[in-house]
């Protein structure tokens, strides 16, 4: 089958479309901004990395430092336009709610409208302490993701759903990382991630009946530049890092997430989906949509066929029987 790249949705299917990708400078957002911009949308690209905002130089040897990364919400935009749409790049800290606000009238006075929301920022990965229970982690950078990976997505959606509502339809799309309800290994990230599906959730109930929808989605293991130089390697040679760990065979780019994000923002069935926690290896079978390279990667598929994900699956199973036992006693 001659699928093209964006599947049943691709080239032109959101021309006139206004959408804000909230967390646009790399990883996942900027593969979200590009797909978006292969269909033809306007994409207010947002981050704090900025050209015009001088930085230290890049270290490779701290690859999910934030403040050294290359990247930059000026790169993303350019990334959009030559794809098919219109970048337009803002620097916005979103943990400040005036310039929140401020980016959400320019659109309005810009463009006059917005259709879709995608809150994808986070910039934890440098804050999460992996390998330490609770009880031993350092509050104020716990405190700190929760507020860069959970409050500034309340925030944004805070300010830009009243726009997005005014059109009387629209998506608003929560990334997250896994589409279960096990254990993510450290209790702060896992209470980050959760929570996004929590607020999808919550959206939903109350946007649903003023015909926008909102959901939840997760990419498999991503390929991020962060974790390309994490392993050593570049996009050209990424499955030499299956040396370092053999899952990242299995891995996907971010670009494969964006147009699952595309996909579902030219679906005019996208209600459908409201509420719900989606993954890009469920939506791959009904939108028909590839990879940067032409594959489909199915990384729920690997994870139950190892025992990493089974163990996730007991995780989950154990949250789900806490409810039960709950509702039981009633």
């Amino acid at each position: 089958m001659n699928t093209p790249a964006g599947g049943k949705h691709a080239a032109g299917a959101l021309h006139g479309c206004v959408a804000l990708v909230a967390g646009a400078t790399r990883g996942g957002g900027r593969g979200i901004a590009r797909a978006l911009g292969e269909a033809g949308a306007t994409v207010y690209c947002t981050g704090r990395s900025s050209r015009r905002v001088p930085r230290p130089s890049y270290d490779p040897a701290s690859p999910f430092a934030l403040d050294r990364r290359p990247e930059t919400v000026e790169e993303t935009a350019e990334l959009v336009t030559q794809a098919g749409g219109r970048g337009v790049a803002v620097r916005v800290d979103h943990t400040d709610t005036e310039q929140v606000r401020a980016l959400v009238e320019r659109i309005e006075r810009e463009a006059g409208r917005l259709d879709l929301l995608v809150n994808d920022i986070w910039g934890g990965d440098e804050l999460c302490e992996w390998g330490k229970s609770f009880w031993e982690l350092d509050m104020e950078r716990s405190l700190t993701l929760l507020r860069r990976g959970l409050e500034t997505h309340l925030g944004t959606s805070r300010f830009a759903v009243p726009l997005l509502k005014a059109t009387g339809a629209g998506l608003v799309v929560e990334v997250t990382d896994g589409d279960g309800l096990y254990y993510r290994s450290n209790l702060v990230y896992d209470m980050a991630k959760l929570m996004l599906m929590r607020l999808a959730f919550g959206m939903s109930e109350e946007l649903t009946p003023h015909g926008v929808s909102a959901l939840a989605i997760s990419p498999g293991f991503l390929r991020s530049e962060a974790m390309l130089a994490h392993f050593g390697v570049e996009e050209r040679n990424w499955r030499d890092a299956a040396a370092s760990d053999p899952h990242f065979l299995f891995s996907e780019t971010p670009l494969y997430l964006g147009r699952a994000v595309a996909a579902l923002a030219a679906d005019p069935r996208v209600s459908r989906w409201s509420g719900r926690v989606l993954s890009t290896w469920q939506l791959q079978p009904e939108y028909g949509f590839v990879d940067a390279d032409g594959t489909a990667p199915d990384w729920g598929a690997h994870a139950r066929s190892e025992s990493f994900g089974r163990d996730q699956q007991l995780s989950h199973e154990r949250f789900l029987a806490a409810f039960r036992g709950f509702i039981g006693r009633q």
